[in-house]
């Protein structure tokens, strides 16, 4: 059955990730608690599919993962027409703008930056770390390592997201990112990027909290909406966080 075959090859993705990316969490999570610990922020953008929602103000996530949003939103109500030959423009095609995007953040030296994407090929997540280092900023890869090195870079540097980040952190996908062939559609379906680069995520906040507290302090987390006096907590939590940055 298909739902068998996804249950156990998702299974190797996730023990593959907890054999070969345990130290590089670790080493990531000493350099985030280092930085949140004197007065650094920790940010993260993700080009991909599910981190933006998966890490920020979740229950039991840390206050200090701070998301950076990109928003362009182009409003131009007419009759329909066909657009065949008109070019379609993404973030990667605009000059400059991933610094834009960090000079219009709240970043600066000191801080850490997580650039999630899975192919990690694309220009835009490549010359966003380039520019942080340039900032004095560390850098955070998570990718899937497998998969990228077979692509072919659209940065002029040919180098790869993998390449150019101080930390790499392996999803461990395979090429295709799909776990499960289906033969009679020719097709293999359920990628296993989100759950794996989730998984790395979650262990990498359990790291995060831990080696702050071995500092002595007071790591702010967010409690589910939920529970008793979830309101009063929680705005107390942020509070910390905003006083002390973790």
């Amino acid at each position: 059955m298909f739902i068998e075959q996804y249950f156990e090859e998702m299974k190797k993705v996730l023990v593959k990730i907890e054999k070969s990316q345990k130290d590089k969490i670790l080493k990531a999570a000493e350099v985030i608690a280092d930085s949140l610990a004197n007065e650094g922020i920790w940010h993260i953008i993700d080009t991909g599919h599910m981190l933006m929602h998966e890490c920020i103000g979740r229950t039991g996530g840390m206050m200090a993962l701070r998301p950076i949003r990109i928003n362009c939103e182009i409003s131009n109500p007419t009759r329909f027409r066909s657009r065949q030959g008109v070019q379609k423009i993404t973030y990667d095609m605009v000059e400059g703008f991933p610094q834009f995007v960090l000079g219009q953040a709240n970043i600066r030296k000191g801080d850490v930056l997580i650039v999630g994407s899975v192919s990690g090929y694309n220009k835009l997540p490549i010359e966003l770390v380039l520019a942080a280092r340039e900032m004095g900023v560390k850098t955070i890869a998570l990718t899937a390592v497998e998969y990228s090195e077979k692509l072919t870079s659209k940065h002029p540097s040919g180098k790869r997201l993998f390449e150019v980040a101080d930390i790499v952190l392996d999803n461990c996908s395979n090429f295709s990112d799909t776990l499960v062939e289906v033969p009679a559609i020719n097709r293999r379906i359920c990628p296993s990027s989100g759950i794996g680069a989730a998984y790395i995520m979650w262990a990498l906040q359990a790291a995060v909290v831990e080696k702050l507290v071995a500092k002595g302090l007071n790591p702010s987390v967010y409690i589910s909406n939920h529970m008793p006096n979830a309101g009063i907590l929680n705005d107390e939590a942020w509070k910390n966080y905003e006083k002390n940055g973790y």
